[in-house]
């Protein structure tokens, strides 16, 4: 199965560019990681195991399909908030199929269920502090993702500025690299963290590259 063909869309990252031009490798890597949030909505809808993989399987169904629609026009598009719709309609009928499957068959909690249905990822819960969780999700697995491509000393002059707060210079001395080679490590390791990326600002925000 391959995705639809490419679109011109300056403001992406290389990800959707590749994934829209049927790589099996990008979509993959597009899959793994969104797949995660996901699951996460899925999680915050309330829908069993099973629910879960049958919606998530319906969800990335619907991108392969639709993913030549998406398009980032303006600053405030993001592929992560248009995943959510996705997924957000997705929960819906899944859980109305559930409810009309059990008002067939006389569940007396059907009409409850079957209110409850309207809304289970209200724009409610999209507020800021819901955003940084989905992109701090988002960052964790692509770190996970990426740190076996690297050599240990590498990954280190990439970690250690950002995360641990740690000046550069120190840095390189405590690896015995000149500033220009933790320099160069830390750019090489963020160029191919914005390959698992659609929104590269998801990385851009939350990341800062150092000193």
């Amino acid at each position: 199965m391959r995705p639809p063909s490419p679109v011109n869309d300056s403001t992406s990252t290389g990800l959707l560019d590749a994934a829209r031009a049927a790589d099996p490798v990008a979509w993959e890597r597009l899959v793994d990681l969104y797949g995660r949030l996901v699951l996460y909505w899925c999680r915050r809808a309330g829908l069993e195991e099973a629910d879960r993989a049958d919606v998530f399987q319906d969800v990335f169904r619907t991108v392969y399909c639709q993913l030549h629609q998406f398009q980032k026009n303006r600053p405030q598009d993001s592929f992560r908030a248009w995943l959510r719709t996705v997924t957000r309609h997705k929960i819906i009928d899944h859980l109305r199929s559930q409810t009309r499957h059990a008002m067939a068959h006389g569940g007396s909690e059907a009409l409850t269920r079957l209110q409850s249905v309207e809304d289970p990822l209200a724009e409610t819960d999209a507020l800021p502090a819901q955003s940084v969780e989905e992109r701090e999700l988002l960052l964790r697995h692509a770190l996970e993702m990426v740190r076996a491509e690297f050599e240990p000393r590498t990954w280190q002059a990439f970690w250690r500025t950002p995360a641990d707060g740690i000046a550069t210079h120190v840095v390189a001395e405590e690896l015995g690299m000149s500033l220009v080679a933790v320099r160069k490590a830390k750019s090489r390791v963020f160029q191919r963290l914005r390959l698992c990326f659609v929104d590269a600002e998801d990385l851009e925000s939350l990341w800062e590259s150092g000193g």
